[in-house]
């Protein structure tokens, strides 16, 4: 009982820092039982009677009896005072008053006269009655305050009586055996032979116990049959559970299988550091719910739970708290606490039947907790975790996303010149997809024109800027390009690799390119107005005057050849300066609808009886359909026939000219192809520059191409050729279509 004292509800202070206390509560019943053994011992040794001694030892055992008794009751009533937990304070007031009500009359009226040598009257043995009070306290405690579990008591109680029963039935037994068949070498009525037996009782009787006790159990759990190792063996592949939702789902479903509990919930902590209600099975969450009563530093947790006995506005808590409680109606609270901290609360009610959990169901639910609390941190860990690479991934995707945003191509190299990240800016640019040029070295993509620019690995720190690089691709054309390469920084300050940026200025050159020729023809434009204001009145005197000489010198003299020549010279200088008019002229001719077709077959019935003369033969590939221009047929038909006579001064020998039409989408295509000498490639960039030509000075001025240039130019089209040596020239004429075709 003393023993019990000590370690009830939970060791007081004193006796943690002493647990030598629990070694002296047994030293005085042991020198008791010395005494007496040796009392008998000299009662069998000598033949007269030791009444003296006996009775001092019945007094001895009375007294021991009350001290220990009273001692406990003293432990109690100091566990009782320092008790905060008010189911804990009922349970102790009731054991503490019912033992000193038990124990206290029969020493003060019985124990110590008895002790002070009077002799015990009836009146006095009456007193005894009053032990009757323990276990009716102890069982009210029990019953109504859950002292103990009345189940486990019974079935611990049936178990020991079983196995005290067995192996007092089979100490005599075996005693009985023993002396039927040693009796004629070992007599049974000496002390070695109830050694023999005792010992052998005594190896059995653990045993025999456990024997009993897992019957036992199996018969009174019958309903929930070897549930503990069921929920265990759950509770330890729950670690492996990674979800929040389904973990917690698992959990209420399990032990409400497991338990016959209908009302369970789960309390998890948030970021602020409250308590949201989790998962719920039965209690009504609707509503706010004040959860301050489960606070890690309430007293009545420092037993491992919580545990309201009713939960009907249960005392020392704010009203909130209480109507809380109340709701939910859950009898138990268990913290998920992992060191310092505390993850959450598991709460339960009472089972199906009404009845509270036995302590050994709660015992199990603070082991099973433990588990909870591993995986709800690795849960919560896990959702952190994703949570983060999601981040991590969005923002690549963000990353990704701006730099494939981006209309410059964009190359990521690690320090090993390796390609770590290609755009799609960057396929188009240089041909390349994405899938083969990233891992590869710079050199493995790259020609070595471009490599030999980039600076050394071992400069990390190095920049590059190339202005207008041409840059060769895979499929043999040459992009013109401005580069920069610049380091590329982490997080830490250090250099990761490098970032080149690629700029294609292909079709901005082109254009530039373009717009010079269009200022050039714009200079020659204003340098013909001049020139035709200059020239053509000095022209028109020489070639008046000429005209005047001539007819007065003699056809035959040899001055006249000499005016002749001068007369001729003016008109081609006068013709010279009638093309440069056209060229500089801004037209005000009417534009219209033109059919191509129409105007090629017009301007080929023209040059037909030259190009047959010349042996060159005329091949005409017209679409049919073909939709109209908005244009001038002059103005078109000039430029038709520049290229014409351009073809057949390619062709001295004769050859083929091919004249072909065709549309698509909104454009309409003329190629004027032939196969004559060709234009060599360093002339293809200046032919169609005002006064360049490869013609000697008596077939061509050098502004054939350059009108026919501005010509299309006014009526929104382009123009461009390919040649080489020897093979002929085309010229790809383009122009914008009007909305419906031509028939």
């Amino acid at each position: 009982f003393l023993h019990f004292c000590l370690r009830f509800p939970q060791r007081p202070e004193f006796v943690r820092e002493r647990p030598y206390l629990f070694s002296m509560v047994y030293a005085l019943p042991v020198g008791l039982l010395a005494l007496h053994v040796i009392v008998m011992v000299q009662a069998l040794a000598l033949p007269i009677p030791m009444l003296q001694e006996r009775w001092l030892l019945d007094r001895v055992e009375l007294v021991y009896l009350a001290a220990y008794f009273l001692l406990g009751a003293g432990i109690l009533q100091h566990s009782y005072r320092r008790a905060q937990a008010p189911l804990i304070r009922q349970q102790l007031k009731w054991v503490t008053w019912g033992t000193y009500l038990s124990i206290g009359p029969f020493a003060l009226v019985y124990i110590l006269p008895y002790f002070l040598g009077f002799v015990p009257t009836d009146w006095m043995k009456l007193s005894v009655l009053s032990l009757a009070f323990l276990p009716l306290t102890f069982g009210y405690a029990i019953v109504h305050y859950r002292l103990m579990d009345v189940d486990i008591i019974f079935r611990r109680g049936l178990a020991y009586s079983l196995a005290t029963a067995a192996i007092v039935g089979l100490y005599f037994a075996l005693v009985a055996l023993a002396a039927d068949l040693f009796r004629n070498h070992i007599s049974f009525t000496s002390h070695s032979g109830w050694i023999v037996a005792i010992i052998l009782t005594a190896i059995l009787f653990q045993p025999l116990l456990n024997w009993f006790q897992q019957r036992l159990n199996r018969i009174f759990d019958r309903r929930r049959p070897d549930y503990s190792r069921t929920l265990v063996e759950f509770a330890t592949e729950l670690t492996t559970e990674r979800h929040m939702g389904r973990l917690l789902e698992r959990v209420t479903d399990h032990l409400s299988e497991a338990l016959g509990v209908d009302r369970l919930a789960i309390f998890v902590s948030d970021e602020a550091g409250g308590l949201r209600l989790a998962q719920s099975r039965g209690p009504d969450a609707l509503g706010p719910l004040d959860l301050a009563f489960l606070d890690p530093a309430e007293p009545a947790l420092s037993k491992g739970y919580l545990f309201f006995d009713s939960v009907k506005q249960p005392a020392g808590y704010s009203p909130s708290a209480q109507g809380t409680i109340e709701r939910l109606g859950l009898h138990y609270y268990l913290p998920f606490k992992l060191k310092e901290r505390t993850l959450g609360y598991l709460g339960l009610g009472k089972t199906r039947e009404g009845d509270l959990l036995s302590s050994e169901d709660v015992e199990l639910l603070r082991t099973i907790a433990g588990y909870v609390t591993i995986a709800l941190e690795n849960a919560r860990l896990y959702e952190s975790l994703e949570g983060k690479a999601r981040a991590y991934q969005n923002l690549k995707d963000f990353s990704e996303n701006i730099i494939e945003s981006i209309n410059v191509g964009v190359i990521a190299v690690n320090l090993e010149q390796r390609v770590e990240s290609w755009n799609t800016p960057m396929e188009a640019l240089y041909g390349l997809p994405r899938s083969e040029a990233v891992g590869k070295h710079l050199a493995e993509i790259f020609a070595p024109s471009l490599v030999a620019e980039l600076p050394s690995p071992s400069e990390p720190q190095a920049t590059l800027s190339l202005y207008k690089f041409r840059l060769p691709t895979p499929s043999g054309r040459e992009r013109v390009v401005n580069l920069s390469l610049t380091p590329l920084i982490g997080k830490e300050g250090r250099v990761i690799g490098r970032l080149v940026i690629l700029n294609d200025l292909t079709e901005r050159v082109e254009l530039e390119d373009q717009l010079a020729q269009a200022e050039k023809l714009s200079s020659i434009g204003l340098l013909a107005a001049g020139v035709a204001h200059e020239v053509n009145t000095p022209l028109a005197v020489i070639t008046s005057q000429a005209q005047m000489l001539i007819k007065q010198i003699p056809s035959d003299d040899a001055k006249a050849k000499t005016l002749d020549r001068i007369i001729k010279q003016s008109f081609r200088a006068s013709e010279i300066v009638n093309n440069l008019l056209k060229f500089s002229r801004t037209s005000g001719s009417e534009y219209l609808e033109v059919d191509l077709n129409r105007v090629i077959r017009d301007t080929l019935a023209l040059v037909e009886p030259m190009l047959r003369a010349s042996k060159i033969t005329l091949n005409t590939q017209l679409a049919s359909g073909l939709p109209g221009v908005h244009g001038n047929t002059g103005k078109l038909q000039q430029v038709f026939m520049n290229l014409i006579m351009n073809a057949r001064d390619a062709m001295p020998y004769g050859g083929e000219l091919t004249m072909a039409t065709e549309s698509e989408d909104s454009t309409v295509r003329v190629e004027v192809t032939d196969n004559g000498v060709g234009i060599p490639s360093e002339y293809l960039s200046k032919i169609f520059d005002p006064f360049f030509t490869t013609k000697s000075t008596s077939r061509g001025t050098g502004l054939g191409l350059a009108v026919s240039y501005g010509i299309i130019r006014e009526h929104g089209g382009k123009i461009a050729v390919e040649s080489a040596v020897g093979r002929g020239a085309s010229f790809r004429l383009e122009f914008p279509s009007v909305r419906k075709a031509v028939h």
